[in-house]
């Protein structure tokens, strides 16, 4: 990977339960911090959708072609809209890196399932498709999955493109943007 690969960082806005869909923001980013692009989507919250969405979104950028990796804020967006990474690598050609600060607590997710889907159990064989391993970063620890890729690689690109604290750049922009689009000012911590 060189210095000034890119990188394509993905998360949800703030949302309701109510409400029928959410934006996803895509932010490309240059290694380590420089911003290429910005790409967005809609996904139907706790819908079936996201990992087509996020494909396409991907799919038609002209960014495509010159990422390095794809990081993802999780294997859900809005809500339980599961991504489904085999498909998503699939889709794209590109790795595909799940982050979240802290290990996902399966068996909260379970009951979560369980009580608000009949189809919970697809939903949570997706999400548990691939192990969560804990990879060091700058500013601490981070939890990942990954498909396309080697955790050596995943430990590369979060080297370069955590500029301060722990969350890579991609991420913590994509982050902002989303919440800024949905409150009209970001807020907390990404």
């Amino acid at each position: 990977m060189k210095a000034k690969s890119r990188f394509l960082g993905i998360d949800d806005a703030p949302f309701r339960f109510s409400d029928e869909t959410v934006p996803v923001v895509g932010v490309v980013v240059q290694a380590p911090s420089y911003i290429e692009g910005v790409l967005t989507t809609l996904v139907e919250v706790d819908g079936h959708d996201a990992t087509e969405r996020i494909a396409a979104m991907v799919s038609g950028s002209r960014y495509r072609e010159g990422l390095a990796m794809v990081l993802l804020d999780g294997a859900a967006v809005g809500g339980f809209n599961v991504i489904d990474l085999d498909a998503l690598h699939a889709l794209v050609s590109r790795p595909i890196v799940t982050v979240t600060r802290d290990k996902p607590d399966l068996a909260a997710i379970e009951t979560a399932l369980r009580r608000r889907f009949d189809d919970w159990q697809e939903r949570l064989r997706v999400m548990r498709s691939h192990p969560v391993h804990a990879i060091r970063s700058h500013g601490g620890t981070l939890r990942v999955s990954y498909v396309g890729t080697e955790a050596s690689a995943v430990q590369e690109a979060l080297g370069l493109t955590t500029v301060r604290g722990v969350l890579p750049e991609p991420l913590r922009i994509a982050h902002l943007i989303a919440a800024g689009i949905a409150r009209g000012e970001s807020r907390g911590r990404a």
